[in-house]
Order: C-alpha cells, then structure tokens, then sequence
C-alpha cells in the first residue's frame, strides 16, 4: 500500500468517526428547561392544597404521583442526586448542611455538562446549602435567596426575562419550613403549598414574557416527602414525590407509567437540550412523558 493511499484511508476513517459521533449526538428538543423544586414536596399533602396553577399544568402535561427520591431522603444528598444524575453512592454528599470545610461536590453536575456544551445556567435556592453544588464555571447565575416563594420568584423572573437561560434550577423551601415547624399535611403546610403555587405562576409568566414559552419545559418536582415533623426515612411517605412536566412538546394528559426516580430529572433535562447522558450516570430520561418518543 503506497503511502498516499495510505493517508487517505486514515483520513476517511477520522471522517466516519466524525461523523458517527454527530450522528450520535441526540437533537435538541427544546432550547430552555427549568427545574423547580418544592422542598418536603409530600404528594399526599399536595393533593389537599390549593394550587390551582399547578393542577391546570399537571391537566396539561405529564404527571406521576408516584416518583422516588434517594435514600436518605433529606434535602442536599437528594438534590445533589436530582442534580448530578447519580445516587449518593456515587456523588458522596451525605450531609445536610452547608459545611465549607468538606468542599463542593466532585461528580459533574447537570449544569457543568451543560455548560461544555455551551449553554447558560443559572441555580436559585432558598437554602444556603446549595453552596455544595456551586462549582466554578458551571453556573452562569448563582444565589442564596432566604425568601418565601413569590419573592424568590420574582427575583427569578427578572432574571428569565433579561438571561434566558437554557438551564435553571429553582429551589422553594417553604414546604419544607412548614412541615418541621408544623407538621406535613398541617394547615400551615397546605398554605406554604399555595405560596409555591403563586411562585410557580410567576415564573411561568416570566417565561411567557421572555418570549420563549414555545421553546421551553418545566419540571416540577420535590426532593422528599415527608411525616410528622421530619423525614429522612425509607418509609413512602418520606421518599414518594412528585414528578410533573409542562411546556413544549409534553405529551397532554399524559400519566407517566415508568417508574422515575429523582436522579432521571437531570438525566432528562440532558435529553432535552441535545446533551448526550453520560453512561455512568444512573440517571434515565423520562422519554414517555413526551410526544416525540414512540
């Protein structure tokens, strides 16, 4: 074989590589995807509240009642899983608290993937424990907000409609503030639910007013549930959430049947934004909730 040939059967093979790589690259389904969680989201309790922002997207989308969280079931190890794809066996976050001494977490995030793939991103919590997830470089737009939901919302909004980020994560805590002070399914607890609801409409509004309504989806989940005054079990009560999808492309009325865990909501918000899942992640999307997967 002559050198010649030689080098053109090399290049032809870095040619099909190339291309089986783009080929395998997933399309983008939608341009912007927001998450929000509402802190001690117990769906028992849920269904006593009023919210009727919420149950008017769940007519119009994706929904089940019945999705997992991680054990133990508290807020950061199970964020860190929302947010990293991964169990706690994997991400290794198994406090609860903002501790600076232990560092931030050391498996990519959803938001640095998304970020390699040159999206914006943007982290809102209520908690100052979300600092664990602030790695350099992975979130465009980052804060600490000790506010009630409408507030927080409204700091968010602002934000939606000047950044347009394609990756926001927004975190609401008053659910969880009224379940260890009053008690899951307290009438207090059923208020703080309402609270979040107007917070969720606000920013629904924000993204209708950024122009990007048609191009976005929310998912609307929990990090644990909740009994008593706590959680952190592996009883039902404590690890069933909510799992709840709206927006562009979302399969209308649609009861989700597959069993989802909490770790699959980064893993399809990857899916949705063109973002190949990393096959270590333990994470899955949840393609039946949308109309484009047979």
């Amino acid at each position: 074989m002559s050198k010649l040939l030689r080098c053109q059967l090399i290049c032809l093979f870095a040619l099909l590589l190339a291309a089986s790589a783009v080929a395998q690259t997933p399309p983008a389904r939608v341009q912007h995807v927001f998450i929000v969680s509402l802190d001690g989201g117990k769906p028992a309790v849920m269904h006593q509240s009023p919210m009727p922002f919420l149950n008017a997207r769940v007519a119009e989308g994706a929904v089940t009642w019945q999705a997992q969280t991680v054990f133990p079931s508290i807020t950061l190890v199970s964020h860190t899983s929302m947010l990293t794809g991964v169990g706690p066996d994997k991400h290794k976050i198994m406090w609860n608290d903002w501790v600076p001494q232990r560092g931030l977490v050391e498996v990519p995030t959803v938001f640095a993937l998304a970020k390699k793939a040159r999206l914006s991103t943007a982290l809102f919590a209520a908690k100052e424990k979300f600092n664990h997830l602030n790695r350099p470089g992975d979130v465009d737009g980052f804060a600490v907000l000790d506010d009630k939901a409408p507030a927080l919302a409204r700091v968010v909004a602002a934000y939606i409609i000047e950044r347009k980020p394609n990756l926001c994560f927004i975190h609401f805590a008053d659910s969880d503030s009224a379940g260890h002070r009053y008690g899951w399914g307290s009438p207090e607890q059923i208020q703080s639910f309402a609270d979040e609801d107007a917070g969720l409409q606000i920013l629904q509004e924000a993204i209708t007013a950024a122009g990007i309504a048609d191009s976005s989806i929310v998912i609307v989940s929990a990090d644990h549930g909740g009994h008593e005054r706590t959680h952190g079990t592996k009883s039902p009560e404590d690890m069933t959430i909510p799992w709840i999808a709206w927006g562009a492309g979302v399969e209308k009325g649609k009861t989700i049947e597959a069993a989802v865990t909490t770790y699959d909501t980064a893993a399809t918000a990857l899916w949705l934004l063109g973002i190949e899942v990393p096959k270590e992640w333990d994470g899955k999307p949840v393609e039946s909730a949308f109309v484009s997967v047979k």
